[in-house]
């Protein structure tokens, strides 16, 4: 949380989680009232949920924001952690490459050493509430502590995709996935016909007033452009994400050669390191490998709870890239749009849910077609005025955090009705 002066100088606070009532300007009273009459007919009030690290990508961000939020509405809500060891992490992230990928690459270590440190888990760490959320594989394994004799619920939050998955991998976890109550994916692309338990959609969401998304002093997006030696009069192009292969990154420097060669501009790649992703130094060594000798392209290692840079550098962004070619949601992109930019990025995953072709961005499958549309964008400054403005009306419709809350405690009360309805509705064109 940072709080300005009227020169735009920042003072960092702690990270601040805000009040339901804060929303209402953003989303309307009668969206904050429909949520408190929802809750309000919970009556299992305890609420868990559970992931791999506290730092790093779009799942912790969610859930420091969520859980707060579900505290106000009368909830018993907590958030936990599991713990790993390098070995762990990097036999997840094998894992989470092999189940979005389909690739056979993981060794029969991987899976022992998951085994080793799941076992680790349900021994230290006690997960215990009438309703569990498990975020992604990495945890999978603690649905072991389930009370059977119990009303408890079991919810696998899946934030991968797992359409197309390595064979062995997939059997390994579908194991522990087909003991839970219900699955959450982030797309109906990635649901699972082999999956013995109701499948529900829940996209994932940002938050419109946390540090990365609020509105900012001019004075201070002329601060960081000046830390970073950005030229304000050139247009830049900017791509945040993880230093992750699936995010190709040196792709996204490849189609900025391209336009550079017509257009005077810089490029921006920006990223972290999450603690559970243990391949990011090796992406961004290649990163910087293929981004030596030019002074136009800034690859900056930007570490956690820089929320405030982040939104700086898409704010001051001519045009904003997630040219991913596996991905799970991307949440950079309602990011991105939410701040009436336009959005140039992989046609993966769930990017197509957020970015409708042609009217708040592009959807790319190629280095080249992601330099054409940069080309034609710069060249059409109308154009991505109009983009930037749709876009930012589709996120205010289904990406924000108070619908993703919304569909949570849906589905809290589904599950505990004896008629399902397993599938919730996608999200809606404004």
């Amino acid at each position: 949380m940072a709080e300005f002066d009227d020169g735009g100088s920042v003072k960092m606070m702690p990270q601040k989680t805000h009040k339901l009532s804060e929303y209402a300007l953003i989303v309307g009273e009668q969206v904050i009232a429909d949520l408190h009459t929802i809750a309000a007919n919970i009556e299992q009030k305890s609420v868990v949920h559970v992931n791999s690290t506290k730092t790093g990508g779009g799942v912790a961000e969610i859930l420091f924001r969520l859980t707060p939020l579900m505290s106000e509405l009368g909830l018993n809500a907590s958030w936990d952690v599991i713990r790993g060891d390098q070995s762990f992490f990097e036999a997840t992230k094998t894992f989470h490459n092999a189940l979005q990928t389909g690739m056979k690459i993981t060794k029969q270590k991987n899976f022992e050493d998951f085994e080793r440190k799941t076992a680790e888990n349900l021994r230290d760490l006690r997960v215990d509430a009438d309703t569990v959320f498990i975020h992604d594989p990495q945890p999978a394994g603690m649905i072991a502590q389930r009370k059977l004799d119990s009303d408890q619920k079991w919810i696998w939050r899946c934030h991968i995709d797992v359409s197309n998955p390595a064979s062995d991998v997939w059997s390994f976890f579908a194991r522990y996935i087909n003991k839970y109550d219900a699955s959450i994916f982030s797309a109906p692309q990635f649901g699972r016909s082999d999956l013995q338990i109701p499948q529900f959609l829940v996209s994932p969401s940002i938050d419109p007033l946390a540090d990365k998304n609020r509105e900012l002093p001019q004075s201070y997006i002329d601060r960081v452009l000046s830390k970073y030696a950005l030229k304000a009069e050139k247009p830049l192009i900017t791509q945040i994400s993880r230093f992750d292969y699936a995010k190709d990154p040196i792709g996204v420097i490849e189609a900025f050669k391209i336009v550079s060669s017509h257009i005077e501009s810089e490029l921006v790649l920006g990223g972290s390191l999450a603690d559970d992703d243990p391949e990011g130094l090796e992406v961004h060594a290649k990163v910087l490998k293929a981004a030596e000798g030019r002074k136009d392209i800034h690859v900056l290692l930007i570490p956690p709870f820089s929320d405030l840079e982040i939104n700086a550098l898409q704010r001051a962004s001519t045009i904003v890239l997630q040219k991913s070619v596996k991905e799970g949601f991307g949440l950079t992109v309602a990011e991105a749009l939410w701040k009436s930019k336009p959005v140039i990025a992989g046609a993966t995953g769930g990017i197509p849910l957020q970015i409708k072709n042609g009217l708040s961005g592009y959807l790319v499958h190629t280095v080249e077609g992601a330099a054409y549309r940069m080309h034609y964008l710069l060249r059409n400054p109308d154009v991505a005025e109009k983009l930037g403005r749709y876009g930012r009306a589709n996120v205010r419709q289904n990406f924000l955090i108070t619908r993703q809350l919304m569909d949570y405690l849906l589905l809290m009360i589904s599950l505990r009705r004896k008629e399902l309805v397993p599938i919730l509705a996608p999200p809606r064109v404004p």
